[in-house]
Formats: structure tokens, sequence, C-alpha cells
């Protein structure tokens, strides 16, 4: 045995479905239609389920937009012409991608097909990143069943019935990218294992770059550097340790060179070693509560699924079949997704969008681990293990069912209505009061950025690095002192939680420096919340007045839409571009 292989026979060995498993492996289903019928069907099962929510794209997703945008018209990392270099954005590699296709024709442009491609171009990038999921899926099955198609449909089915999955995959952000990433991790490691490869330089590189491609996909993809060490850990022999800490240290080479290169970078261009939405968002260390979060996704994909799949989980690991050592591979990635999920804080948006890799290789081990567990056991006590997996699966999918009407009738603010509402809105009003330039401060960036022609300041600071350093410091004066005496903005735009939160809609110096314009009717005992303009940019009375005649008719509209079941889902033009006014809004 050399340093460089793995044992092959890391337990002992009875059939246990070895057999089939590499016949599998080696193509028993090769030239044959049912491995691209399983992908196939599991794809269009995840698309139809993405259709349920119609055009609807995340405010979030909308700023990645902004970027690529600026980034494919030579701006540089900026959210917008004229403003200032700042790391707005946490997904560089999806940024990316939508640039190359601005720069393709495919993304930002107009329609494909008559569908806007600011809608068509992400969620066709995430139908992809999904097929690919599903392909990996395959390899794995491959490795360890006879009928890896029927494992791989039911993987595409689980995951289609999953809203959390399905809503974020295809919300514009980069969920389905950073899924696809983790999922070929996995499915590497699991392959290398029962291949007897781990140990190869090749497998140690590969599974750096893939946690390197992740780490540059979503900031939690940092946590996947420990992969490959991890699964060494577990399954190298102790005779083979030497070569298994030599190609750790290989595989976390690979991982530190781009990683290490785009953070070099980062300093240099931001200042800062994490991205601003981080600073603004204030991530620290995880406290012992935080580490309890994960029940939140056992309660979400209903305890009686996930304890019965824990209880088959034990059998195959007590029975020690053969690919044990390349389910414990699948684990240790898996475990990470979940502790990143604890990590992370809690996000405001719903169906617990940090979640994607968790579902994803949560269905892959279930199901490997039900397959085999089912053929342990004898003809009539299979079938009822069958109908009672069923039984149980159905019950989730009620649950399912219920989260996606939920959040079908009331999802996250869309960039649709940010882009109708803080974009053109406030374009109308700075042409109605003639101006051939302005500013705005506000809390939404995503439609704004890709519509607006005035200035943003972003009081929710992931735009804005001096915002983020005052709301990660607390600082709820300064906020207030640097748009009141440095910043100055011609508009002011707030709602509930950020006038709470910052406290600027009860600065007097409101009342002092601006008119209102629109106000929002939540109560007498909440802080003022609607739209301001600066009174030395304002001609006289008449002008005020057709601005609140403009804003109670046009900007109530909208927001009265808003919070219609079809409103959130729509289409908000064929193209989103700088200066669009309210003008002709259906």
């Amino acid at each position: 045995m050399t340093a460089s292989t793995l044992d092959k026979q890391p337990v002992e060995e009875s059939d246990g479905g070895r057999s089939g498993g590499r016949r599998a492996g080696l193509g028993r289903w090769a030239g044959r239609p049912l491995p691209l019928l399983s992908v196939l069907i599991g794809t269009v099962a995840i698309g139809w389920h993405a259709t349920v929510y119609g055009y609807w794209i995340v405010d979030d997703a909308g700023i990645t937009f902004a970027y690529a945008r600026s980034v494919a018209e030579g701006l540089g990392p900026v959210v917008q012409r004229g403003a200032d270099p700042v790391e707005g954005f946490s997904n560089p590699t999806w940024m990316l991608l939508l640039a190359l296709g601005r720069l393709l024709g495919l993304f930002d442009n107009g329609t494909l097909f008559g569908v806007p491609d600011y809608v068509l171009f992400p969620k066709a990038l995430a139908l992809l990143c999904c097929a690919g999921i599903l392909t990996l899926c395959y390899r794995a099955a491959a490795k360890v069943t006879s009928r890896p198609w029927l494992a791989t449909g039911a993987i595409g089915l689980v995951l289609a019935a999953i809203p959390s999955f399905v809503i974020w995959s295809f919300s514009g952000l980069a969920n389905s990218l950073f899924a696809l990433a983790i999922t070929a991790l996995a499915v590497l490691l699991f392959r290398a294992v029962l291949d007897g490869r781990l140990l190869s330089s090749r497998v140690a590189l590969l599974a750096g770059g893939l946690a390197a491609f992740a780490a540059l996909t979503r900031p939690e993809g940092l946590i996947y550097a420990g992969s490959y060490p991890l699964v060494a850990l577990a399954v190298v022999r102790r005779h083979a340790v030497g070569g298994g800490i030599r190609r750790a240290a290989l595989s976390l080479a690979a991982f530190a060179v781009p990683v290490g290169g785009y953070f070099c970078w980062r300093y240099l261009e931001f200042g800062r070693l994490v991205s601003n939405p981080s600073v603004a968002k204030k991530q620290g260390l995880p406290g012992l509560d935080d580490l309890t979060r994960p029940g939140e996704l056992v309660d979400y994909a209903g305890a009686l699924t996930v304890l019965l799949l824990a209880v088959l989980l034990g059998m195959v690991l007590a029975r020690r079949v053969w690919w044990r050592p390349g389910l414990l591979a699948l684990l240790v990635p898996l475990g990470l997704a979940l502790l990143a999920f604890a990590v992370l804080r809690d996000d405001w948006m719903a169906q617990h969008r940090f979640a994607t890799p968790v579902w994803v290789l949560g269905a892959l081990v279930g199901t490997l681990t039900a397959i085999e567990a089912l053929r342990q056991l004898g003809r009539r006590a299979r079938a009822l293990g069958v109908v009672g997996l069923v039984t149980v699966l159905a019950s989730s999918a009620a649950s399912f069912e219920a989260a996606a009407s939920e959040f079908r009738a009331t999802p996250n603010i869309s960039m649709c209505f940010v882009a109708d509402r803080m974009g053109r809105g406030f374009n109308t009003y700075a042409d109605m009061l003639g101006l051939e330039q302005g500013s705005l401060l506000l809390p939404d960036l995503g439609g704004s950025a890709l519509t607006s022609r005035l200035r943003l300041h972003d009081m929710a600071g992931l735009v804005s690095a001096r915002f983020a350093d005052y709301i990660a410091a607390d600082d709820k004066e300064g906020q207030r002192d640097y748009v009141f005496e440095e910043i100055k903005p011609t508009f002011i735009h707030s709602h509930a939680p950020w006038s709470e939160l910052n406290g600027i809609p009860s600065d007097p110096r409101l009342a002092r420096d601006y008119y209102e314009i629109y106000r929002y009717d939540y109560g007498e005992d909440r802080p003022p919340n609607g739209d301001w303009v600066r009174k030395e940019v304002v001609p006289d009375q008449a002008t005020l007045a057709e601005l609140r005649a403009y804003a109670g008719t046009a900007m109530a509209e909208i927001d009265r839409k808003a919070g219609g079941r079809e409103w959130p889902r729509r289409k908000c033009g064929p193209a989103l571009h700088r200066g669009q006014t309210t003008t002709g809004l259906t």
C-alpha cells in the first residue's frame, strides 16, 4: 500500500449490493434513456414548481444584477454609474456569470422569447444548475445501486417538493450555483472514497478547487475548505495518515490560492477583508443558542420524516455495508452545511434561504440510505417499509404545500416593486421638480439601482461602507448626523423596520430640512414612514402640492397593488433602464 492510494477495504466486506453497485458504476445503463430521463423528470418537476412563483425575483438579487451591469459596462465594482467602489455583493462567481450573460446579449438587454431577460436568464441558469445537481446525484447513486435512475428520480421529486429549495434556487440569487458546487464536492469525495482514489493529488486539488468556488459563491462557502481534510481523517486507515495529511495540505493550498487572491484584491480595492453586506449584517461568531438553529429545518421538513431517515441511517451505519466509508464522506459536507446554517445570522427572508445545500445533500443521503435499508429487508417487510416511508413523506408534502401557498401569496419584497416604487417613482418626483441631478436615501437597493437616475445612499448598509460601519457599531446618532449634516440627500424614503432602527424619520432635522410628500399610515405610535423631499429643491407650494397629489395616487396605487396576490409575481416591463418613470406602468 502506498501513501497515494486509499485502502480499498476499510471495513469488512459482504456482498450487500456491492456487485450491483459495481455493475452500475461500470455503466450498466450506458446507452439507455433511463439516466437522462431520470434527470429530465426531476429537472422538469423542479422547474414546474418554480413557475408557481411567476416572474418573482427578490430585490436583493437586483443588487447583484446592478453590479453585473456595471462590470459588463467597464465601470468596475460599483452599484451604479458614479458610485464609490463598495463590495455590495457577496456572490462574485454568480455576479460574473450575469455580467457574462450581459456581454453576450442574454441578460439585462430586453426580452428573450417574449420574457424579460432579467427574469429568464437567472432562472434558466438556476434550472441548468438543478440539472447539474441531479446529474451528480446520478453519478453518486450509480456507485451503490443497480437502479441509479430510480434514486435520481426520487431525489429530483423530493427537491421539487421542497419550497425552500425551489424558491431560493429561482430567486435570482446564487443559491442554485452554490448548491451545485457543494454537491459536486460531496459526490467527488463519495466516489473517490469508494474507488480508493481519495489520496490522489487530483482528487485533493479538485476538492480544494470546488471548495474555493463555493467560497466565492457564498460567504459561508469558506467552511467547506474542511471537507477533504475531515473526510480523509474519517476514512483513511492509520498506516496512511501521513499521506492523508500531505493531501489535506495540498487540498487546502488549492483552496487558499484563489480565495486568498480574491481576499487580497478585496482588501486593495475596498479596504475590507469581508464583504460589505457581512459588515452591515453584523455577522460574528455564533453563540450556543445559534447551534440549535438546525432544529428549524427539522420542523420545516417534518420531525417524523427526519426521525425516520435518522433511524434508517443508523440501521445502515450499524450494518457496516460495504459503501459505509462513502456514506461518511457524504455526511461530512452535510454536517458542514448544517453548521453553516447555524453560524449565519438569522435572516429576515422567509423559507430558510441559507439551507439550500442542506436540502440537496439531505435528499441524496436520505434516498441512498432508504434504498440500502429497504434492500436489507425481506420482500414483505420491504413492501411495508415502502408504504410506511411514503406515508411519512406525505405528511411532509402537505406541510410543504402549505408553505408554498403562503409564500406565493406573500413573497418577500420583489425587485419589480422596488423598481417601480423606489426607482421609477422617485425618478418621476425628480422630473416634476426639473432636477438634473439629485440623490435618494432608502433601504431597498435592488430594483432602484437598476432604474434610478438619482445617486443612491443605502441606509441598510449593503452598498454603503459608511452606513455599514455605523450599523456594525450600533451608532444610530452617527447615521443621523451622516444623513443630515454630510450627504443631505435630495429625497428620503423610509419604512418599517428601518425607521425604528435608525431613527432618521424621527430626527427633528427632518422637519427642519424636508417636506413630507407621502406617509404610510402605520399608526400614531409608530415613527413616520414615507417619502420626503429637501425643501431647497421645491420652487413653490404649488409644486409641492403636485408632488403630494401624484404620490397620493400613483405611489399609493403601487403600494396597494404590492399587497395583492398577483402584483408581486408580475414582470415589470421588457427591460430595466436608468431614468425610467412610472408613466405607462401596468
